[in-house]
C-alpha cells in the first residue's frame, strides 16, 4: 500500500502519529510511505527509526526545484501548494496508485477497501463536505471555478490517486497557467485548482467514512438521523480528519475527539522513548 504525504519540519511528529494509526488499524498490509519535502527533514533519523519499528518503508522525496521554475510563486502561493498536484512528477515510475493523506488525520479502521477501489480511467477518489453546509456552497464554487461538470467540490486532504492516468492528463503547465489567470478568485489554492481543472475526473466517496470532519460531529449526528454518534464513528469511520485551524496536538484542543488523538500520540511517544 503506497501512502503519500507532503510535510515540513513543523509536523514530523504528526506524520508519525498518522502512520501509527494506519498501521494499527490496517492489519496484514505492507506500507510504503513517500514523504515529499522541500529539503531533508530535521527529524529524518527519528522518522526512519519509527518507521522501522512499525514496519513502514520510508521514502523521502526531496523536491527538485526545477519542476517549479515556471510556477507562479508568491507568499500566498508557495511551491508547496503544488506538491500533491504534481506528485506524479517525482514519484518512482513503478508507483501506479497511491493514497495521499494530510497529516492532521487519524485512521480508525482499515484503509484496504478504499485503497482497492477501482477508479477506472478517473484520476482521483475524494470526499466532499458539501452536505455539512446543506450544499449552500456548491453552486458558488462551481461559478467561481467554472467546473460545472464536477459532481461536487472535493476536499483535497484525502486523495486516492490513479497515478498512471494522472501522468497522462495532469500537466504542470496547465496548473501554472490556471493559477496565473485566476489567482484573484482562488481561496484554497491547491484544492481550488484540483476542483477547477480535474473536478469532473474525481470519484466521490462518502465523507462520513473517508474524510469525517472532526469539527462537525453535531451535524453528522443530525444527517445520520441520530445514528452517527461516537460509537458509530469508532466502528465505521475510516479517516477522521481534524480540518481547520484548531489542531488536536495543541494543549488547548478539547473538542470531542481530542482524547482519541492524544491516545495515538501517546502511543508514538512511548514507542520512541
Amino acid at each position: 500500500m503506497n501512502l503519500l504525504f507532503a510535510i515540513d519540519d513543523n509536523v514530523s511528529t504528526q506524520l508519525m502519529t498518522c502512520l501509527y494509526s494506519i498501521v494499527s488499524n490496517t492489519p496484514n498490509e505492507t506500507f510504503d510511505a513517500y514523504v515529499i519535502q522541500k529539503e531533508k527533514l530535521a527529524a529524518t533519523d527519528q522518522i526512519e527509526s519509527f518507521c522501522k519499528k512499525v514496519g513502514v518503508n520510508y521514502h523521502p522525496i526531496i523536491v527538485d526545484p526545477k519542476i517549479f521554475k515556471d510556477a507562479p510563486i508568491t507568499d500566498r502561493y508557495p511551491e508547496t501548494i503544488y506538491y500533491r498536484l504534481l506528485a506524479h512528477e517525482y514519484l518512482p515510475k513503478d508507483v501506479h496508485q497511491i493514497l495521499y493523506l494530510d497529516v492532521d488525520i487519524l485512521v480508525l479502521n482499515s484503509l484496504k477497501h478504499l485503497y482497492e477501489k477501482d477508479l477506472g480511467d478517473k484520476l482521483y477518489a475524494a470526499a466532499s463536505h458539501s452536505d455539512l453546509t446543506a450544499n449552500m456552497t456548491e453552486q458558488f464554487n462551481k461559478l467561481r471555478l467554472g467546473n460545472y461538470e464536477a459532481e461536487s467540490y472535493f476536499n483535497s486532504g484525502v486523495l486516492l490517486m490513479n497515478i498512471d492516468a494522472i501522468r497522462q492528463k495532469v500537466k504542470a503547465t496547465d496548473i501554472f497557467n490556471y493559477i496565473s489567470a485566476n489567482k484573484l478568485s482562488l481561496f484554497l489554492p491547491d484544492q481550488d485548482v484540483l476542483n477547477a481543472l480535474y473536478g469532473d475526473q474525481i470519484v466521490k466517496i462518502p465523507d462520513e467514512i473517508y474524510n469525517y470532519d472532526a469539527r462537525m460531529s453535531a451535524i453528522y449526528y443530525a444527517i445520520g438521523n441520530g445514528q452517527w454518534d461516537l460509537d458509530w464513528v469508532i466502528d465505521n469511520t475510516v479517516i477522521l480528519h481534524f480540518c481547520g485551524r484548531d489542531k488536536p496536538w495543541r494543549k488547548d484542543y478539547t473538542t470531542r475527539y481530542s482524547g482519541l488523538y492524544k491516545h495515538y500520540a501517546h502511543k508514538v511517544s512511548l514507542l520512541m522513548n
